[in-house]
């Protein structure tokens, strides 16, 4: 009876599993996991393929309970989905958005415009002050004549900004004028630096002179003369006070452009204004002097670098005793080369040979061509003696000088 029993058992069960084939294959599909976030990320792209998956699925059976994998086969096609890899591609996809819109932003405030931008929407929109950063770094951009259009305005902008919000009437410092002015000359906007130079100015720059200087290199590295000219007035007249830097830029302008009316103008105006000029203005200075031949000027100009400093250098020396072969006084010039001959260092005992050889050589040319023509060929045959006088002089003196007499 019991075994009876059994069996009955075993055939309802059977029979209950039979009269619903269905339920454990749906069960088992039911159960296929994915996560929240996933299907919100597949509904759109994978609605249909997953709806067939399903279906596919029933009739190979190939529904794997543990794992997210859905899969199925149907003739020679196959196709596999994973939730892990839909998930990582979308991260990587948003995370390679945000960088390239992170970098395109990025550049954009690293032009001169992105950085104006800025700026612009700081003080204007925002009534708030900027970071000093900012404009530095829009000074530093600037490139085109557009480009410092843009610092100007923004410059009126801020000073406006700074006495109506913050109650400072001072104006910038002058560091910010001097870099505005090199930032003209970079763009090639020569005409708005002359305007940084202005004491009055509606920017709020503070000009000196150096920012004076950045134009007056931009001068001399084209030799425009005539742009010096205009610097020079605008210093006058802005009373921006010269240094002997000033000096050094100007006198090889003027010593290149071959003006000795400029540098005469000029070094008189230092003179007068008390700058001490460095050794290097005062050999410029004396050296053209000599080539004009003006004997008048040299001494003049000796007895301001006298003043100034004791001790000559190389070019200065041979400058007065060029000075001596003019007064004919050849005994004198050969003196002063061995006093410098002297006092120079074994090392730079060369230099000594190298400019008598120009003064042999070069120097009578120059000197000859600014004298009258009448007395041209009286002048050089006086001149020549005197210099033949002076080499003969010198090994007497110790002066050990090999030179070649044309």
């Amino acid at each position: 009876m019991q075994a009876i029993g059994m069996m009955m058992s075993k055939s309802h069960r059977l029979a209950r599993v039979l009269k619903s084939p269905w339920r454990s294959v749906f069960s088992s599909v039911e159960r296929v996991y994915y996560p929240p976030a996933d299907e919100l990320a597949t509904e759109n792209v994978f609605e249909c393929s997953h709806s067939l998956s399903l279906r596919r699925s029933f009739h190979s059976g190939n529904v794997n309970r543990n794992s997210s994998l859905v899969g199925f086969n149907h003739q020679h096609d196959k196709m596999q989905i994973t939730s892990s890899s839909v998930r990582v591609t979308q991260i990587r996809l948003s995370s390679s958005e945000a960088i390239a819109a992170e970098a395109d932003s990025a550049g954009d405030a690293e032009t001169a415009k992105g950085v104006y931008d800025k700026l612009l929407d700081c003080v204007v929109k925002k009534r708030s002050a900027p970071p000093n950063a900012w404009l530095w770094s829009l000074i530093a951009q600037c490139s085109t004549r557009e480009d410092i259009k843009l610092l100007f305005n923004i410059l009126q902008k801020l000073r406006t900004f700074r006495l109506s919000n913050l109650r400072i009437p001072d104006d910038f410092n002058s560091a910010l004028c001097r870099e505005v002015t090199k930032a003209c000359v970079r763009a090639g906007a020569i005409d708005l630096g002359k305007k940084a130079l202005w004491k009055h100015n509606l920017l709020g720059l503070t000009p000196d002179i150096g920012s004076a200087h950045q134009l007056l290199l931009h001068a001399k590295q084209h030799n425009d003369v005539k742009l010096t000219v205009e610097i020079m007035e605008l210093v006058k007249e802005n009373d921006l006070p010269l240094q002997p830097g000033t000096a050094d830029i100007l006198f090889s302008i003027c010593s290149s452009a071959n003006r000795w009316d400029l540098i005469s103008k000029y070094g008189k105006r230092f003179v007068k204004s008390g700058v001490k000029l460095r050794q290097t203005s005062f050999a410029l200075w004396m050296e053209f002097a000599a080539k004009k031949g003006d004997v008048e000027s040299l001494w003049k100009i000796e007895s301001w670098r006298s003043e100034a400093t004791k001790e000559h250098s190389v070019s200065t020396g041979f400058s007065c005793a060029k000075g001596f072969l003019l007064d004919h006084k050849p005994e004198s010039a050969a003196a002063i080369i061995q006093l410098l001959y002297q006092t120079l260092p074994d090392g730079k005992k060369t230099s000594i040979t190298t400019e008598l050889q120009k003064l042999v050589s070069e120097w009578p040319l120059d000197v000859v061509k600014h004298q009258k023509e009448d007395n041209r060929e009286a002048f050089a045959a006086a001149l020549q003696n005197d210099i033949s006088a002076l080499v003969n002089a010198l090994p007497s003196l110790g002066v050990e000088a090999n030179v070649t007499m044309q």
